[in-house]
């Protein structure tokens, strides 16, 4: 695992950097989520190896350092990971983005369309309001998730046999969670929506096939938006059918050999 130092907050990022000939791809992971667990498998899949892949936790996230005198909004996230991109040597390359990630890929597609190969979402958050578990998460006051929110839901989840993302939200910093699902939930203006529409590349949405129906399908396809299904799979699509994920996202990638 490689880190990258973020100079004006005293802290580290930190990646694995696994080596390839062919365009990187940016992997960037959800709520409660981190690269290092959500992506091996991802990332080593055939689809996906010959690929230089950078698979980032998030700062608050995994392996990655957790500041307290951090904001953690997407916009935050944003700022710090162009820094880390325009610090590695890389011409061109690919993002792909999970659910929330999929809100922080979009407003950082959107400062390198010049360098962007191409943009890949799973079931990106795309509008304000957030998901349901950034929804719940907001709901607390903040004092009370610090204290004993987060612990709630982890057991609650745990309960609900949803150990995988239980046991990953446990080394998540609170704050993090927080901070960044209370700005999930107030958007951005303009949307993730509307930015992702205007991206100039090539551009392409996976959704699980156990999350459909979903009335963004036929409204993506209106945008032009190329689609994705995975298989044997819903929202945690990288855990429950990785081979699938791998697959959805080289046929993202190979839209700008066509």
């Amino acid at each position: 695992m490689k880190e990258y130092t973020l100079n004006s907050i005293n802290a580290r990022l930190r990646y694995h950097d696994l080596m390839g000939d062919d365009t990187p791809v940016f992997f960037i992971h959800g709520l409660g989520c981190a690269s290092s667990f959500d992506y091996p498998q991802v990332a080593s899949s055939h689809h996906l190896v010959k690929h230089r892949r950078i698979l980032i936790d998030l700062l608050g996230s995994g392996f990655s350092d957790k500041p307290d005198r951090f904001s953690y909004t997407i916009e935050n996230h944003v700022e710090y990971l162009e820094d880390f991109i325009n610090s590695i040597d890389i011409a061109d390359f690919f993002i792909y983005g999970h659910s929330m990630g999929g809100a922080i890929t979009i407003s950082l597609s959107a400062r390198f369309e010049k360098r962007l190969k191409g943009v890949i979402l799973s079931e990106s958050n795309l509008d304000s309001g957030g998901g349901f578990f950034s929804k719940k998460i907001a709901a607390y006051d903040k004092t009370d998730y610090l204290n004993f929110g987060q612990a709630n839901i982890i057991r609650e989840s745990m309960e609900e046999s949803n150990e995988k993302w239980a046991a990953s939200l446990s080394v998540s910093s609170p704050l993090a969670m927080y901070n960044v699902s209370k700005s999930l939930v107030e958007g951005q203006s303009p949307s993730w929506r509307t930015v992702f529409y205007s991206l100039k590349t090539h551009k392409t949405f996976i959704f699980g096939e156990h999350s459909l129906p979903d009335p963004d399908l036929d409204e993506l396809k209106k945008h032009h938006i190329h689609i994705e299904t995975v298989k044997n799979a819903g929202h945690s699509m990288a855990w429950e059918n990785p081979e699938g994920l791998a697959k959805a996202i080289k046929k993202g990638i190979n839209l700008t050999r066509a």
